[in-house]
């Protein structure tokens, strides 16, 4: 109690955890925004995980600055739910773009095998993983002819960029959400 007590005096906020290290604003600012970018980096590079180095940017903001950050609790939230919501979509968009184009649900599966076979091919497999998955799916297991199965595996190609946008769109919502939540006390 002492401490908390001598940390008032001192011009600390007691329920900031790492305040006390840091000391300046500044600091915590500069790292959030180093992590801000690479979030959005991450949003567009499947290698990082762009959305939850946007939710540890908050994480960390708060951290640091304790009720000044100006990130209420409840943000983490919202913050989440838009990083399950924009994964979920990501992970299932190159399968729905088959399925909307006419594919076989043997496309839609291989869309999404051929998906996650090509983050490994980054940058050229992000696009050709779920063409490649999408057309052996419809040519292998429907049995389709040479046509469907390619208008299926672009169907794919299109799904897995919307995804992509989608995916970067929501990074862009999570800053803003992030800086308006953190400026607003400022």
């Amino acid at each position: 109690m002492v401490v908390l007590l001598e940390m008032r005096n001192w011009g600390v906020d007691p329920g900031s955890v790492l305040a006390w290290q840091v000391g300046d604003s500044a600091v915590a600012w500069v790292i959030t925004s180093c992590l801000l970018l690479l979030g959005l980096v991450g949003c567009l590079i499947p290698i990082l995980p762009g959305h939850v180095i946007l939710l540890l940017a908050a994480v960390m903001h708060r951290l640091l600055l304790g009720e000044a950050s100006g990130i209420r609790w409840w943000s983490f939230a919202v913050l989440l739910l838009l990083l399950i919501a924009s994964q979920a979509f990501e992970f299932f968009s190159g399968a729905a773009g088959t399925k909307w184009f006419g594919g076989s649900k043997w496309g839609a599966w291989g869309a999404l095998v051929g998906g996650i076979v090509g983050m490994f091919f980054f940058p050229f497999g992000l696009l050709l993983g779920p063409l490649i998955g999408a057309l052996l799916g419809e040519k292998i297991f429907a049995k389709k002819e040479n046509t469907p199965a390619i208008v299926s595996g672009v169907g794919s190609v299109l799904g897995t960029v919307a995804g992509m946008i989608v995916k970067l769109a929501v990074g862009l919502v999570m800053v803003a959400w992030i800086l308006i939540d953190a400026l607003e006390w400022i």
